[in-house]
Formats: structure tokens, C-alpha cells, sequence
């Protein structure tokens, strides 16, 4: 409705002190002047230019006995202003032009410039007036001034000790006593007794009031909170003829505005939100329209912090209102509360960085001519902090802002609703939603070219889909300068239906404009210009323009029409003259409708006339119809429309040609859309018994009221009978209650319909943008919304960060669409129209987007019961799928709608669907393999969730997802992925160790040992080992020093610390259950627990202290991890206790050591790998983990597996083969390998010996590490069932093993011998 446009205007103010800062601004009635008040000063403005004409400041001495100024109210002719003061004072102010023929501000044309001076009106539309200012009156109310009206002639003045003064303009009391508040009956309606309860209290007072004409009357707020309207009994303004009403819910009112065009009051209130009440007709007593207020949905971090309400102010038309906060920023609301704008939210609220900017405060405002322009009195927000340290700052102090606004030509222009073209207007360019006219062709006329001769039969015809859609942008069309120059603002424009022509109405005249020929028509003589003032708005008809008008030389109401291709001038104008002003005018196929001042309407018929040369249009009078009984204003009629619309359908009326004729009149009435229908009760006329243009028209019906809360309504007097549902139905636009639709309902076959059906009904629906026109045959709504784009990344924040391009976001308007249909085929569905919902769905199964109407529809129900938290007793999703089984997309609606939608809704989606097996069966009968495609991953995604939760996969038909899970498993194994694997098993409950065991000799067989060393190390982030480039002797050199970690395991107390790590690495194991989370202890002592055997082991040191002293044993990794500890001496625990100091490379072979680790998690996730093969029997693969690990206990483990079971021949010699390759490669590429190989040569050795006795393979039974009855882990038995479900039995214990302590001890003594024979070299940095 409403759109801002651009950045906000900062106005220049005079520079003075922070007191001098402006505080209020009030524009005058036609909304060309303003009055800008400071503390001490009052200044008047022009609006077009934005300049400051006169200041008129007061004198220090009276200053400070008036006290500074508060509000102002203008004179209803502007010539006067009276402005209140903090003491009581009202100041009465003159204005007067006291320069004759000068101006302030004048134009200058160059020499030549085809602008003429002597243009009338010229002065006063493009000059700013030279006005002088002077006190000429002041009245001392002896009480602090509350609230100031101009009522009529009088001024209405509350003051704070609860008096009500009327006051007459110069200044005179007028005579009549001040009026008590308190002593004024309120009650909840004006049927109640007379005697109604008072206020009561001594110190009630008036806090807000503003007067509402078309409710002669004014709404109130009181200091206390309480809101009520009072009017005036009698044409008295009296106590005794005064009685107020108000409801009782409403304790916290702060502010009030009163719409006069809908009969509206919109009360501020501290809770944030406005309360919009009307006045009931019957009993007078204040009713509840709706409310104005953000929801936590939208706006979850502000929507209770706003503050209270501080301004309500509605738009000059009437159509929207603008809401302020103390807490700052502002809302645009729309009369019947749909929200267009708010910055509390949004690019407004936050910068590019994402950091959140203080939000506007408004100390006043006040809406410009014809709702472009908001002027904005910014007050000081929390960023105001620093006004003494930057006095250069703009926004330090109160400024005035320029807010402009684009808005729909339907506020205005409500003719415009039977047209499928969104159209906007700015106070100087015009926005079209219709691509190019020169290119566009419509795709349902057999005309290609615009032809006027096609225009009868073409004029109906839609402008069609790819048009009105073709891209987001708007056509902008600037309008003539020339025009604008004396015409400034644009109060009307309209477009024609094919959307090729534009006419627009300022001030005085009208132009318009081709979109064809890119060129403006106006008059040719400036008199007939000036000399006309359209009242009513304007519309085309065909090829021509028709408008009614005043024309000021004559006095006289006329209506006219133009026609586009001649020149624009009266000699070629049909005029006809009208009783009264006309308030609006329609066109409905030939015929006029034209609503007057006098509360009647008026039908014409227009038709082509060609006389001779010249080509005009005659219109005669058919019909007039007087409102006067039902209207009580006429200012209340927002719209006026003659539609083909009627209770009848069409199928019942007599003669089939009736149903297209002009049945009824919609009117919306301040909101209410009244309905009167043609009375067919009396006796026919047969239509070839008599002339069409002699024929005497039915009269109309008594009018029924068909909906509340209307803003607009759209309606097409175009045929189709494939889409009669549609063309035939009545869209209605309801503000912050959506859309409605008055849709036909046509029985089968053209069967006759049952006498006790309505033929019509009303159905709500809701949609997510503001509706602006409706493609009726395309069911879609057009719309635009705002969008903001953020340029303050482009600023530097010391330098412009006050600047209003970093302060706000620049706004574009941008065009939207929303599809309704799915909205309307579900009310059908609830309300059991099902035939008709089939009926209206079987027309529209060609839009291409049709399938996704289906779609939405099944969506939505199925997001709202299956989240429903209470129980539905009566569902809609059976019904729903039901009617989408009817046709062809059945299958594909809903494997898109289950893929869209997260999986703990499908079980109630296939409940009323079908099985999705079954489903998937009639795709691939169908040869629809793309949708079958589809199920099959909805078949898959079911299988998996299922098998998470239960272990029974027996089934038959789980069987193929079975195998796509084995499939799955066999490529990451294949592809040497052991961190996907595992991944996959623990997420989806896969049965690993089962599966692995059927592998063990194919899928999970090492095929190459170097690669999937290679890929581990890439996978697991683990690095590889290194050989330092500086090479010195080790303390392993001569064989007499083994490794430190080997001397620590002989020692007793290393014994007894190991067992102590023991303990706490099971219990710490057994906490666990994630594989992807830490399993484990933090520290690494685990890692020496896991190995309690003969092994190569890390190195544990401790601190030096006194000889005699017990040192403690800490782990080796608290080396790196505490670093309190490197300044003392360390020592290596030997296995008498006594100490040997470290040399400066030992310490740097253990950092090697240390530093060729990879991540704890990769080490806990290799371990636990590890287990699961030793499971599975996969010894292949525990091989290439235990090297990456570089542990020789693993090797040994393994080598006691073999020697104590039955392993296939096969895997061992692939073990052999595998490991010869990793040596060929660790010489040649890896040498860091090599000192490891070399510890485990002895087990590769007896590993050869056990290969050349070549074991025949038996029944494998899967071994549990560690079956020594006395040293069994506590976890052994669950590992079976439970690991394959991702939980971790032993996990890091078991991946080592407990292997008996008779094989430990041999296996010790074994690696002893090969330690003492051969010598160990290696290189430390």
C-alpha cells in the first residue's frame, strides 16, 4: 500500500543551541506549509521546495513567563496558528503575505525555455510565498495545556486541572463556560441510562483528544489511562449535551488518532500496541476492530522492549497508519492492520557487521501532501552521548528528517481494482508491473498489434502471465516536469487494461502518457489546464479517458471523456453535466458509475460515436440510485464498483445472458462491503422486444452487508468458461485478517442445484504479502514489499558514521507474487465442498505451477497436525490426500511434499497416503522412474531410522535395504575410508563386526598395506614418523640401556602404577558411548593402559628432588601439557628407584616421540577401530593399525592369535607380503618407519616361520582379546551386541588387549633375547 523509497532527506535547520532544537512539527490542512516548533521559536516551512520561509523567536523576557512551546494547531484556511505553551499560554499567530507579488523562492528559466510566466496560478504553485509571522493574541488558561484541537471553526484546548475550554480563533472565550471533564456521563454504550457513571475524580484530566468529523464527536485519553469518545448530544457544546462511551478493557492509553474515511480511533497504549476501535452503529458503543502489534514470531529480541506508544498518526488518504515507540523506531500498518514497514527488525535495526544501531526516536510528526513525504522531528537516541566532544555532529542534536513514500494508485484511485496491473505512484514517477508494451504481446488475443478496431472484443482479454510476471523489476515511467511544474502532487492515476497507456491527475488537468510511443500528451492550452479539477478520480474506457470534474470558470460539476489519440483539448471532449460533485467514478464494460456528493449514485452508458473527422464518445444518463438512507457521510464510501456479481450463479437466472450483465453495486462503506443486487422479483423483460439503449433498467435490491473490515476489492468483467469459478468470484483484501474470496458454487453437469444450497460462499484465506491486483484466470496475487540494501560498509566509522546513508538502509520497492489456489481448494475441503473443490482444481490443472499448488496444500495440513500438540478430532490430511489421488501428479506431490518434510512427520503422512512401498511399486508400473527414484531414498531414509531403534531386520522386504547398506559398507572399505565407516556404523546401528566377519577373506581383506598406511595417516590426521636431521647417539645404542619405558615396566612401582591406570582407563572406558566424542580419560595415561604386555613404551618422568625423597610418577605427555614443571631436573625412573639424569638428546627423542602422535580423538577412534576388527578376525587390518599406532604389543598380540588359533593361510600370507611391502617402502620413502620395524623384526620373523607351516583355514570363530579367565575385561560380553549400535566396549583397554600373564612373561623374555643381540641406532634432533 505504502512503500518507503530511498534514503530519508536531512533538512537544514539554523544552526543554534541544543534549546533552539525543533520539537514539533504540524502541517497546515492542504499540507503546503508546516509549522516547525523549537523552546522559544516558531518557524514555518514550504513543502515543495523544503525551504524555511519565516521564524518568528521569542523575546528572553516573555520566554521565560510562557514557558517553551509545546504544540501547534493551524486554522482550517491556514491563516492563522495558535501555539500552546508549557505555562498554560495559547499564542494566536497571523500569517500574512505582506510582499504583494513577491516571492521567496521563484523558479528561473533560461531565455527561449518554452515555460511561460503567464501561466495562471503560476505564483502560487511554483514560488515560495514571502510570509510574515505576528503575535497577535494571547489567552492565559491558568492551567498546564494538555491537548489542542481545531474543531470547525472553534479551537477544542484541554487542560491538565481536567477543564475543557472552547475557544473561537481570535482568541475569545466565545462566551461559553469551560466545561469540567468529571461532570461528563460515560458509559459502555449510548442505550445506557443517561445518568451514566462520571469519572469521579478530582484530578482526571485530558492527556490526548482528537476530533473525528464523519463521527461528530472526539476520542479521548485519559491521564489515568482510560480511553473513551465523547460527542455532543445536541448542537450545544454544553456538560449537560455532552455523553462519552468507552470500553472497559482498555487502563493504559497514551495517545489517540482518529481515521474520519473508516470511522476509526486508534489508541496508543503502554503495553507497544495500538487498540483500533469503531463505533457501533445500533448501540453507540465503542467497539473492538482489531489490534496493531508486533508478534514475538517476527520480531523475537523487540517485540515486548518497545515502550509505550508515543504518535499515531494516519496517511492524508486515510489508507495507512504510522506508529511510534519511546523506545524509538516506527511501524506502517495498513487501516485494517496488515504491516508494511517496521525498523525495529531487519537492515534497519542491524549493520553489515551485524552489530545492532540504536533505533530512531521521534519526538513528532506529520504526514505531507498526499502521503509522499513524512516529516520526522529525530530526537536524541542512546547514541547521543557525546554532544559537547563532537559539536559539529548533525545528529547530535534534533534534526528534521524526510521520509518518501511510493504508494499504490488504489489508496486513491479504487477504480483501478478491476485491473490485473500493479500500480504505483511517487510524488514524480509512476511504477508498472507491465513489461514493455512495445514488446509484449498478449498470449490470449489473436491480436498481435494493439489495434483500436479490436478493442470491443480485446478489451476484456487478460494482459497475461509472462507480462505481469516477466521480472521483478518496475517499469518507471518519470512523469512530464512541464505537468508537474503547476500541478504538483499527483493526486490520481490509472492505466488502461491492456497496459499500454497511463493517465495521471494533479492539482489541476490531467496529462498521459504511451508506453508505446514514450511520450507525454498534455493540453495545449494551459487555460483549459487550470481551469478544471478532477474530483473523482479517473479510469479508461477503450481508447478513452473518462473523468468527472469541476470546471472553475463555469461552477459547474461535469463528467468528460477524452479521447487518447487526439490532441488534449475540451474541443474534442464529450462533457456532460453533473447534479452534484462526484466522489468516485467505475467503469464496468460500457457503462459509468459514478458514487456523488449527495449520497447517490449514477449509472451512464458510454459507446464510440464518429462524427465525421473527430471520433468521441456519447453518454447518456440509464440510471440513479439514492444512498442517502444508508450512507450517514458520504466521505465514509471508500469505493464504488458494478460487478456481474450475484447470489445467483448464472445457472438459475432466467436468460443466460443476464448473468454477465451489470447485476449489483458494491460499495464499501468505511470498511463494510455493501452488496445491491438487480430485483428480478417483478415482471421480465424480453431483450429482443426491446432496444438496449430505450430499455428501462431493474432496480436494485435493499443493500446487504457481505463483509467487515474490506480495504479493497477486486472484481473482472471478463468470460471464461473453463475458469468460471474464478472470474466469477469477488477477491476481497481484509487488512491483517488476509484475503477473502465470495467464490460461486456450480453443481456438476450443470445439473440443477438443490434449493436449500447457498449458490455462494465466503471463504478466508491467508497470504504473506500486502495484495495489490489479482490474475484471476492465473490464480495469483500481485503485490510489492520493501527491501533494504546496507551502504555503510562503504563508510569509515569515525569519519560518516553519523551520516544518513550509514544510519539507515536504502529502501527499493520490489515486486512479489503468491500462488492462493491451494488456500481456497482447502476451505473447500473443510467445509465437505469437495465436488467443488475438484471441480475448481480440474480448471486451473493446466497452470504450470499447478503441481505445486497440490503440494503446498498437502504440506501445510500436514505441518499443522502433525505438530498439533492437542488431538484433532476431525483430520483433514485423509481428505486432503484423497483429493489429490485424483489426479496424475498424485505420486510425485507426495514423495516431494515427505522429501520437504523432516522424518518424524512421515509416519503420519503415509498413514494417510499409502505405504510408500506400495507407492514406489506404482511409479516403476508407470515407467515414472524419476519419481520412483525418489521413494527410494524415502524407502531407504525409513529402513535406516527404523533399524536405529530396533534390531529385527528379518523382514523380507528389508532385505534390498540390506544389501544397499552392504554395498555401502564394502565401497568405504574398498576405498580404504575407515573414518566414513565407522562414522556409518555408529549413526546408523550398522551390524560392523558381523559384517566384517563375512568379509574378513573379500571386502575386508588389505590389498595393499602401503596405501591404506598411506590413506590412515591422510584420514586420522595422524603425522608420519620422522628421522630428525641431526643424528646422535641414543641411549638405546649398545643394547645395555634399553628403552626408558621398558626399565619402568620391570620396576614394582611401575607395576603397581600401571595397575592403577588400569583401573581408571576401564572405568573411564565404560562411561563412554559416543565413538565421536573423547572417549576416555583427558590425559594419555590410557595410552599406557591399554598395553600392560611387553611393548615399546613412552618414556614416564618426574621432577628431581631430594635424594631421600619419594619422587611421583607422572605420564609422559605431562611433559608438554604442564609447564610448570621444565625448569626443575628430570630424572628416568630406573627399576631400583635410583635416578639417571637426562642428556639434552634424550629429552628431544622423547619430544619426537611425543610430536609424531596425531589427535587424542584420531587415537581413541584408531583404537576403537582396532577393536572392532580384532573382533572380526580381520588381523590384516589390525596389523596396519597397530604400525600407524607403532605399538609393538599390538604386533605381539597378533602374533599369540595366530599361534593359539586356526588362521587361514591365505590372510597370512598376505600379512607377510603386506608387511615386506611396507618395509621396501619405509626404506625408500618413510625411514622414519624404520626403527619401528626394526623392534618388530623378531615377531615378523616368527610370523614367517608360522606362514611357511601353512595352516589350513577352519570355521572362524571370532575372538574376544584377552579370555584369560582372571584377566577377562568387564565389557567382553556386551561387546557383541552392542558395538555393532556405535556404543564402545572395551574401547581403548581391549584395543590393546589383557593378554594371560604366562604369554606375557614369554613373550618379555623373547624380545629381551632380541634386544641384548642386536644394536639400535637412532637419530634425535
Amino acid at each position: 500500500m505504502y512503500f518507503l523509497s530511498g534514503w530519508p532527506k536531512r533538512l537544514l535547520c539554523p544552526v543554534g543551541s541544543p534549546a533552539e532544537a525543533p520539537v514539533h512539527v504540524q502541517s497546515d490542512p492542504q499540507r503546503t506549509l508546516l509549522a516547525v516548533l523549537a523552546a522559544a521559536r516558531l518557524s514555518i516551512w514550504f513543502s515543495r521546495p523544503s525551504v524555511l520561509i519565516v521564524t518568528y523567536k521569542e523575546l528572553a523576557k516573555s520566554s521565560s513567563q510562557f514557558g517553551p512551546y509545546k504544540q501547534a494547531e493551524w486554522r482550517p484556511d491556514s491563516t492563522m496558528i495558535a501555539v500552546s505553551t508549557a505555562n498554560g499560554y495559547i499564542l494566536f499567530f497571523h500569517i500574512t503575505s505582506t510582499r504583494g507579488d513577491k516571492y521567496l523562492y521563484e523558479p528561473v528559466y533560461p531565455k527561449g525555455s518554452p515555460q511561460m510566466k503567464g501561466t495562471p496560478h503560476f505564483k502560487e504553485e511554483q514560488c515560495a510565498p514571502a510570509l510574515t509571522l505576528e503575535m497577535k493574541k494571547v489567552l492565559d488558561l491558568q492551567a498546564p495545556i494538555t491537548s489542542l484541537q481545531s474543531v470547525l471553526e472553534d479551537l477544542l484546548v484541554a487542560t491538565a486541572d481536567g477543564q475543557l475550554h472552547l475557544i473561537h480563533w481570535e482568541g475569545m472565550t466565545n462566551g461559553k463556560k469551560a466545561i469540567n471533564i468529571s461532570t461528563v456521563p460515560f458509559s459502555l454504550d449510548l442505550q445506557s441510562s443517561r445518568a451514566g457513571s462520571f469519572l469521579g475524580f478530582a484530578d482526571v484530566h485530558i492527556r490526548d483528544m482528537e476530533y473525528c468529523a464523519t463521527l461528530d464527536g472526539f476520542a479521548v485519553v485519559f491521564n489515568d489511562g482510560k480511553v473513551g469518545f465523547i460527542t455532543p448530544v445536541s448542537s450545544r457544546f454544553t456538560a449537560e449535551q455532552l455523553h462519552g462511551v468507552w470500553p472497559q478493557d482498555v487502563v493504559d492509553g497514551t495517545c489517540v488518532a482518529v481515521n474520519n474515511k473508516y470511522r476509526l480511533m486508534a489508541f496508543g497504549c503502554a503495553s507497544g500496541s495500538v487498540q483500533v476501535y469503531t463505533i457501533d452503529n445500533t448501540t453507540g458503543a465503542m467497539l473492538l476492530s482489531h489490534k496493531l502489534e508486533l508478534t514475538a514470531k517476527q520480531y523475537p529480541d523487540i517485540w515486548n522492549k518497545t515502550g509505550a506508544v508515543k504518535l499515531v498518526r494516519w496517511s492524508p488518504d486515510n489508507s495507512v497508519v504510522m506508529v511510534t515507540w519511546e523506545g524509538g523506531g516506527f511501524s506502517l500498518w495498513s487501516v485494517f492492520g496488515a504491516q508494511l514497514i517496521c525498523t525495529l527488525g531487519g537492515d534497519f535495526a542491524y549493520r553489515s557487521d551485524g552489530t545492532k544501531k540504536d533505533p530512531l526516536m521521534i519526538n513528532s510528526m506529520s504526514w505531507g501532501a498526499e502521503g509522499y513525504h513524512l516529516w520526522v522531528i529525530s530526537g536524541f537516541g542512546s547514541q547521543n552521548t557525546e554532544l559537547e566532544s563532537e559539536p559539529k555532529s548533525i545528529v547530535k542534536q534534533p534534526g528534521i528528517l524526510l521520509f518518501q513514500f511510493i504508494k499504490s494508485a488504489l489508496t486513491v484511485n479504487p477504480c483501478m481494482s478491476n485491473q490485473e496491473q500493479v500500480l504505483l505512484q511517487g510524488e514524480d514517477r509512476l511504477y508498472l508491473n507491465c513489461g514493455d508494451a512495445s514488446q509484449t504481446q498478449n498470449p490470449r488475443s489473436s491480436s498481435v498489434h494493439y489495434k483500436p478496431s479490436s478493442l470491443a472484443e480485446g478489451g476484456f482479454e487478460s494482459q497475461g502471465l509472462s507480462t505481469l510476471l516477466g521480472h521483478r523489476h518496475w517499469h518507471v515511467v518519470q512523469i512530464s516536469n512541464t505537468y508537474l511544474e503547476s500541478n504538483w502532487p499527483i493526486r490520481f492515476s490509472a492505466i488502461d487494461k491492456l497496459g499500454q497507456n497511463i493517465a495521471v491527475v494533479g492539482k489541476f488537468g490531467f496529462a498521459h502518457y504511451s508506453l508505446i510511443t514514450k511520450k507525454w500528451k498534455l493540453f495545449g492550452n494551459i487555460t483549459q489546464e487550470q481551469n478544471m479539477i478532477v474530483t473523482g478520480g479517473l479510469a479508461w474506457w477503450n481508447d478513452f479517458i473518462v473523468l468527472a470534474c469541476y470546471n472553475i470558470s463555469d461552477r459547474q460539476e461535469e463528467l468528460r471523456v477524452y479521447l487518447r489519440t487526439s490532441n488534449l483539448d475540451n474541443a474534442f471532449a464529450h462533457v456532460t453535466k453533473a447534479q452534484a460533485e462526484t466522489l468516485l467514478l467505475s467503469v464496468f464494460r460500457d457503462m459509468v458509475v459514478v458514487f456523488r456528493a449527495d449520497c447517490s449514485i449514477c449509472l451512464y452508458s458510454i459507446e464510440r460515436k464518429s462524427e465525421g473527422p473527430n471520433t468521441t464518445a456519447g453518454i447518456q444518463v440509464l440510471q440513479e440510485v439514492s444512498m442517502s438512507r444508508y450512507i450517514p457521510h458520504p466521505f465514509l464510501v471508500v469505493s464504488v464498483t458494478l460487478t456481474s456479481v450475484s447470489t445467483e450463479n448464472g445457472i438459475t437466472l432466467k436468460m443466460p445472458q443476464q448473468a454477465r450483465d451489470a447485476e449489483s453495486i458494491m460499495l464499501n462503506l468505511a470498511g463494510q462491503l455493501i452488496m445491491m443486487q438487480r430485483d428480478r422479483s417483478g415482471p421480465q423483460i424480453r431483450e429482443k422486444d426491446s432496444n438496449p439503449n430505450q430499455r428501462k433498467l431493474l432496480p436494485f435490491c435493499p443493500p446487504v452487508v457481505l463483509a467487515q473490515s474490506v480495504e479493497n476489492v477486486w472484481t473482472t468483467c471478463r468470460a471464461n468458461k473453463q475458469k468460471r469459478h474464478l472470474l466469477e468470484a469477488l477477491w476481497l483484501s481484509c487488512g491483517g485478517a488476509g484475503m477473502k474470496v465470495w467464490l460461486p458454487l456450480f453443481p456438476r453437469d450443470h445439473r440443477k442445484p438443490h434449493s436449500f444450497l447457498s449458490q455462494r460462499i465466503m471463504l478466508p484465506f491467508h497470504i504473506n504479502i500486502y495484495p495489490l491486483a489479482v490474475l484471476f484466470e492465473d490464480a495469483l496475487v500481485l503485490g510489492a514489499v520493501n527491501d533494504t540494501v546496507l551502504y555503510d560498509s562503504l563508510y569509515t566509522r569515525s569519519s560518516a558514521r553519523e551520516q544518513l546513508e550509514v544510519l539507515f538502509p536504502f529502501c527499493v520497492v520490489e515486486r512479489t507474487s503468491q500462488i492462493y489456489l491451494h488456500h481456497i481448494l482447502r476451505q473447500l475441503l473443510v467445509r465437505n465442498l469437495g465436488e467443488q473443490a475438484l471441480l475448481l482444481a480440474q480448471s486451473c490443472s493446466t497452470l504450470p505451477y499447478f503441481p505445486h499448488v497440490l503440494e503446498l496444500m498437502l504440506h501445510e495440513v500436514l505441518e499443522e497436525e502433525a505438530t498439533s500438540r492437542e488431538p484433532i478430532p476431525d483430520p483433514l490430511l485423509p481428505t486432503v490426500a484423497k483429493f489429490i489421488t485424483e489426479f496424475p501428479l498424485f505420486l510425485q506431490t507426495v514423495v516431494h511434499c515427505a522429501r520437504k518434510t523432516e522424518y518424524a512427520l512421515w509416519n503420519y503422512l503415509f498413514a494417510a497416503v499409502g505405504n510408500p512401498k506400495d507407492l514406489f511399486e506404482e511409479c516403476l508400473m508407470a515407467q515414472d522412474l524419476d519419481t520412483a527414484a525418489s521413494y527410494l531414498i524415502i524407502l531407504q531414509v525409513i529402513v535406516l531410522f527404523l533399524q536405529k531403534w530396533s534390531k529385527d531386520s528379518d523382514c523380507a522386504e528389508n532385505m534390498y535395504i540390506d544389501m544397499m547398506l552392504w554395498r555401502h559398507a564394502r565401497r568405504l572399505l574398498e576405498e580404504v575410508r575407515l573414518k566414513d565407516l565407522g562414522c556409518f556404523a555408529a549413526q546408523l546401528g550398522f551390524e560392523l563386526i558381523s559384517w566384517l566377519c563375512k568379509e574378513r577373506a573379500r571386502a575386508a581383506r588389505v590389498d595393499n598395506f602401503v596405501i591404506a598406511l598411506k590413506r590412515l595417516h591422510k584420514d586420522f590426521l595422524w603425522p608420519l614418523p620422522i628421522i630428525p636431521a641431526s643424528s646422535l647417539s641414543s641411549p638405546f645404542k649398545n643394547g645395555k640401556l634399553r628403552t626408558v619405558g621398558e626399565q619402568l615396566l620391570k620396576s614394582q612401582s611401575a607395576d603397581r602404577f600401571l595397575n592403577l591406570e588400569l583401573d581408571a582407563g576401564l572405568s573411564n572406558v565404560q562411561r563412554s558411548q559416543s565413538w565421536l566424542s573423547n572417549i576416555g580419560p583427558t590425559h594419555h595415561e590410557i595410552d599406557t593402559a591399554l598395553s600392560p604386555g611387553p611393548q615399546m613404551q613412552e618414556a614416564f618422568l618426574s621432577p628431581l628432588s631430594n635424594k631421600g625423597d619419594e619422587c611421583s610418577i607422572g605420564s609422559a605427555t605431562d611433559l608438554t601439557e604442564s609447564s610448570s614443571m621444565v625448569d626443575g631436573d628430570w630424572t628416568v625412573v630406573d627399576e631400583n628407584f635410583s635416578t639417571l639424569s637426562l642428556t639434552q638428546s634424550e629429552l628431544e627423542h622423547i619430544s619426537m616421540e611425543l610430536a609424531s602422535k596425531g589427535p587424542h580423538k584420531s587415537q581413541v577412534q584408531l583404537r576403537y577401530l582396532l577393536h572392532i576388527f580384532m573382533e572380526a578376525g580381520c588381523l590384516d587390518w589390525c596389523i596396519v593399525i597397530g604400525l600407524i599406532l607403532r605399538e609393538s604389543s599390538i604386533i605381539n598380540q597378533i602374533l599369540v592369535i595366530i599361534q593359539t588359533t586356526e588362521v587361514d593361510g591365505e590372510m597370512l600370507q598376505n600379512i607377510k607380503t603386506g608387511l615386506h611391502a611396507v618395509d621396501r617402502w619405509a626404506s625408500a620413502d618413510c625411514p622414519g618407519y624404520k626403527p619401528f620395524l626394526n623392534i618388530i623384526k623378531p615377531q615378523l620373523q616368527k610370523l614367517s616361520e608360522t606362514t611357511e607351516e601353512q595352516v589350513h583355514p577352519e570355521a572362524f570363530q571370532p575372538v574376544t582379546v584377552g579370555k584369560a579367565p582372571e584377566q577377562t575385561s568387564p565389557r567382553a560380553e556386551e561387546s557383541r551386541g552392542s558395538s555393532g549400535h556405535g556404543s564402545i566396549p572395551q574401547g581403548e583397554v581391549a584395543g590393546g588387549g589383557v593378554v594371560s600373564r604366562k604369554e606375557e612373561n614369554t613373550a618379555r623374555a623373547e624380545e629381551e633375547e632380541t634386544f641384548q643381540d642386536g644394536t639400535y641406532d637412532c637419530c634425535v634432533s
